[in-house]
C-alpha cells in the first residue's frame, strides 16, 4: 500500500502554507517582529509589503509559500490566532466603552454607580467628566465631555479586561 501523499494533498498543503504566509503580509511591523520569523521569511514578507504590481506581488506570495515549506508553521499559526484574539478583545472593549458612555450620558447617577461597581473602584476624572457633561453650557462642551468620558471608560475597561489575559 502506498502511504505517500497524493499530488493533490501536497498541493493543498502548499497552498495552505502560502495562505498562512500571505496573512503575514497584512501584519504591522511590530506584530511581525513579535512572531520571531527567520530572516529569509521576514525579508520576503517585507519585500511583498512594498510591492504594488500585481504580477510581482503574486510571484512574491508564491516565494513566501515556498519558504514556508521549510519553516514550522505551528508557532506562526499560534501567533496569528493570538493577534486575532487581541483584535477581538479590543473591539469588544471599544463596543462596551461606547455602551457605558451612552448610558452615563443618559442617566448619570445610577449609571455612574453601576460603572463604579463594575470596575471595583471610583474614578475621579470620570466623575468630573460626567459632571461637566451634565452642566455643559453648549453642544461643543458636551461633545468634549463625552469624549473625555469615553477615554476614561476605555482606559478602565482595558485595564479590567486585559489584566486576566496578561496573566496566562
Amino acid at each position: 500500500m502506498n502511504s505517500k501523499p497524493s499530488k493533490s494533498a501536497k498541493k493543498r498543503e502548499h497552498l495552505a502554507l502560502q495562505s498562512l504566509g500571505e496573512q503575514l503580509i497584512e501584519l504591522a511591523p511590530d506584530q511581525l517582529n513579535g512572531i520571531g520569523l527567520d530572516d529569509t521569511l521576514l525579508d520576503a514578507v517585507l519585500a511583498a509589503r512594498s510591492m504594488r504590481a500585481h504580477g510581482a506581488l503574486r510571484r512574491q506570495k508564491q516565494l513566501i509559500g515556498k519558504i514556508m515549506r521549510h519553516v514550522d508553521p505551528e508557532p506562526i499559526t499560534a501567533a496569528i490566532n493570538a493577534l486575532g484574539e487581541n483584535d477581538r478583545v479590543e473591539k469588544d472593549i471599544f463596543r462596551r466603552a461606547e455602551a457605558w458612555r451612552d448610558r452615563l450620558a443618559s442617566d448619570e447617577q445610577d449609571a455612574l454607580a453601576d460603572f463604579t461597581n463594575f470596575i471595583g473602584h471610583g474614578n475621579r476624572v470620570l466623575e468630573d467628566a460626567v459632571r461637566s457633561w451634565s452642566s455643559a453650557p453648549n453642544e461643543n462642551a458636551r461633545r468634549l465631555a463625552r469624549r473625555k468620558i469615553f477615554r476614561e471608560i476605555h482606559i478602565e475597561l482595558t485595564t479590567k479586561i486585559q489584566k486576566p489575559t496578561l496573566s496566562r
